[in-house]
């Protein structure tokens, strides 16, 4: 009786409340930071509303469908996942098979419509972690069984999407195993040696492509280069300047009328800055506060290891997609083509993100 009641109990409003919130919003600040755009590239200036309200309608119908599927259905297709995760990746370096932006190789596209592999990575990556950490016990203390197999499994993917190349989602994959795993238990000193071990390894990478080390150079000194590297957070700058504590009003970013390049997309918090000023960017930090610590409780109130994994996994992706785009656009990193989670514009993300928000809200049902 006690498992039926659990089973049905009603939705995590710390959790629901905000990525609907979040959702709203970033429909509004699309169609602001876009209709210019779309209007001179499609003709259309809600062309860009229109992909990102179908793509949240899609998005929020996966999400209810994924708080009513016990997550224990995720374990149990766990390799599934994880072949086809990577077998997507694998055609990506098809030649031909994938579809190239800004010499980026990230989505195949079929019929207008464009998916990013390396999103369905992190969720199968997410469950494979959480699987495989509960299952191990006290196992997870020792190198052979705790760290190596999982860094095997994870660094392939990472392997694959340096190829594509995206050496930001790779910096984030890294980042979020060594959280992972900290809390799963693997000893302190295994995840510092392989921090050490990694720093050489990264800064080889940014060394040996020249657009890597002059986004790090821009990173250090954008006004150096104003009209090249440094051209886009030069005018995050600006428009976060601009917008002062109050913003400039809804629509009248000057930023947007192709000075900032993709505004709806990577740098979409600058316009938010400009037009809804200090208190809009902080609402946004608010909501994305409230819904971090609630997955986290989540995670702390689940009734098994693996969903408390799962959701800490979860919500430890979500949390550091948000944390460096922040910082990127207010220069607090080098660039990178990272989007903010349900605010920018973009399919592969927004869906794969609800779902796990979806995943979440059944967790917190059956604590």
């Amino acid at each position: 009786m006690a498992e039926k009641k659990a089973s049905n109990a009603g939705y995590n409003y710390f959790v629901l409340v905000p990525t609907i919130l979040l959702i709203g919003l970033g429909l509004v600040v699309v169609y602001s930071a876009s209709s210019h755009l779309a209007a001179y590239r499609m003709g259309d200036s809600y062309y860009y509303l229109k992909r990102q309200a179908f793509f949240c309608v899609a998005g929020v119908g996966l999400m209810i469908l994924a708080r009513y599927i016990p997550c224990t259905l995720y374990s149990r297709l766990v390799y599934p996942l994880l072949l086809v995760s990577f077998g997507l990746l694998v055609i990506l370096l098809i030649p031909g098979a994938g579809h190239k932006v800004g010499g980026a190789c990230r989505w195949l596209r079929w019929k207008g419509v464009s998916f990013q592999p390396s999103e369905l990575a992190k969720f199968s990556l997410a469950v494979f972690m959480a699987y495989s950490m509960a299952k191990k016990g006290v196992n997870i203390k020792t190198f052979s069984r705790g760290l190596l197999p999982h860094l095997l499994v994870v660094g392939a993917f990472m392997v694959f999407i340096l190829f594509q190349p995206d050496l930001g989602t790779v910096l984030i994959l890294g980042g979020w195993i060594l959280l992972v795993l900290f809390v799963g238990g693997v000893r302190f000193w295994q995840l510092f040696s392989l921090m050490a071990l990694s720093v050489p390894i990264i800064f080889w990478l940014v060394w040996n492509a020249d657009y890597r080390l002059k986004r790090w150079v821009a990173f250090l000194n954008p006004w150096e280069d104003p009209n090249g590297m440094g051209f886009q957070i030069i005018h995050s700058f600006l428009a976060f300047g601009s917008g002062g504590i109050f913003g400039a009003g809804l629509g009248n970013s000057k930023q947007k009328l192709f000075y900032l390049p993709e505004p709806h997309t990577d740098f979409v918090l600058p316009i938010v800055g400009e037009e809804l000023g200090l208190l809009g960017v902080t609402a946004i930090i608010v909501l994305f506060g409230i819904l971090i610590i609630s997955g986290i409780r989540v995670a702390l109130k689940a009734r098994d290891l693996y969903s408390s994994y799962l959701a800490f996994g979860l919500t430890c992706m979500i949390g550091l997609q948000v944390m460096v785009n922040m910082g990127v656009v207010m220069g607090l990193l080098p660039t990178k083509g990272l989007p903010l989670p349900f605010i920018s514009s973009g399919g592969s993300s927004l869906i794969i993100n609800l779902l796990s928000i979806g995943v979440l809200l059944n967790i917190s049902s059956r604590t």
